[in-house]
């Protein structure tokens, strides 16, 4: 790499940052159910929908635009991206209605969607090779926290001040990572090209099949309750929780299964504790210490699994994440609007326990155990 040090010291902070923004302008509605609903004039299902059409958005935009950008400049891809989602929250700060902000989403989210796949892809450019994992790993943090930290900071700007100010905060954050991406990122990367042999070769992997199937289950049973987590708890028990994100020091795989248990532990302890706030605050906390995280791991299993198809399966990962949460949102929000809240859980927990059978059925062969 033939990079100055001080433009690449921090690019993989840049990075991560970036994804914090994208992380905060998918998930932002979560936050803010209630005054969506209350400020538009729509039902706390209706509300919920801007989850399941982003996502829908974005798993259909995540390889699509992994293919069409794959031979462009890494930082005038990365840092126009930032740039769109900027705009997309400031404009939806001023959205007049429902129609608006929902076609402003979409817009947004169908450019956003290729952030996340090429932030990855680019760590392999920056970095040593014995250093790629763990710094997809960090980069990947910027999702965690904004589950973490940045959705718990929505929900109390859009309760204190209104979903409009949550908005334009998310904007602003926008233009800040905008900024540090252009200043930080090396320019002159370009990774390899995805062409339709890439998409074959990936078809044609029982392995990494199977890892994308884990992705998805993972997110159809956290965003079953995710989604609807406010509502549901101010009509079970009358507060609102908080959840943490942390990342891992193992390797891939038993990492991988560290974090799906704990995610499979707190759904659970969720579903079982139902209606009593102590309990569901304490399962919430286990289910964030694998949240995201477990995505992270997931990503570097797949570079792992076969490296020269790292952009088109971290592409395809990305996009079965967001049809996770299509999945998950959408099976929700049907639940929800029957009332069957408790119900919810239970139907999170299956989807997880799915997960988990093919995390132990993808466990590395004794000769791969090294590179697990």
């Amino acid at each position: 790499m033939e990079n100055t040090p001080a433009a690449g010291r921090f690019a993989p902070t840049a990075l991560m940052l970036g994804n914090l923004v994208t992380g905060c302008s998918v998930l932002a509605p979560a936050g803010m159910l209630p005054e969506l609903s209350a400020g538009l004039g729509i039902s706390i299902h209706a509300a919920g929908l801007l989850i399941t059409f982003g996502a829908v958005t974005l798993c259909i935009g995540s390889p699509l635009t992994a293919w069409l950008t794959s031979r462009i400049e890494r930082r005038t891809l990365l840092t126009t991206t930032l740039a769109v989602l900027a705009l997309g929250n400031l404009a939806s700060a001023f959205a007049p209605d429902y129609a608006s902000l929902l076609v402003i989403r979409l817009v947004m989210l169908a450019v956003g969607a290729l952030y996340t796949p090429q932030a990855a892809g680019t760590a392999a450019l920056i970095v040593p090779a014995e250093r790629r994992g763990s710094t997809i790993a960090y980069i990947f943090l910027g999702w965690s926290l904004a589950a973490a930290v940045g959705l718990p900071l929505i929900t109390f700007i859009a309760s204190r001040y209104g979903w409009r100010a949550a908005y334009a905060g998310i904007g602003a954050l926008g233009w800040i990572s905008f900024l540090l991406l252009l200043l930080r990122l090396p320019a002159g990367l370009k990774g390899t090209p995805v062409d339709l042999k890439t998409w074959s070769a990936v078809g044609r992997s029982r392995a990494i099949l199977l890892l994308l199937a884990i992705t998805m289950l993972q997110m159809s049973g956290q965003f079953v309750v995710f989604t609807f987590m406010g509502p549901l708890l101010k009509k079970l028990t009358g507060a609102s929780p908080d959840a943490v994100g942390i990342v891992d020091t193992w390797g891939p795989y038993r990492t991988s299964l560290l974090f799906t248990c704990l995610v499979l532990a707190g759904i659970t302890a969720w579903a079982l504790s139902a209606g009593t706030i102590a309990l569901m605050a304490i399962a919430v906390a286990i289910w964030g210490l694998g949240f995201a995280s477990t995505n992270s791991m997931q990503q570097v299993r797949l570079v792992a699994a076969a490296p020269p198809l790292a952009p088109a399966t971290v592409a395809l990962n990305t996009s079965v994440l967001y049809i996770g949460q299509a999945v998950g949102s959408a099976t929700g929000g049907l639940l929800f609007a029957r009332e069957l809240l408790h119900a919810i859980g239970f139907v999170a927990v299956g989807f997880v326990v799915l997960a988990l059978v093919l995390v132990i059925l993808t466990r590395p062969r004794p000769a791969a155990a090294a590179t697990a």
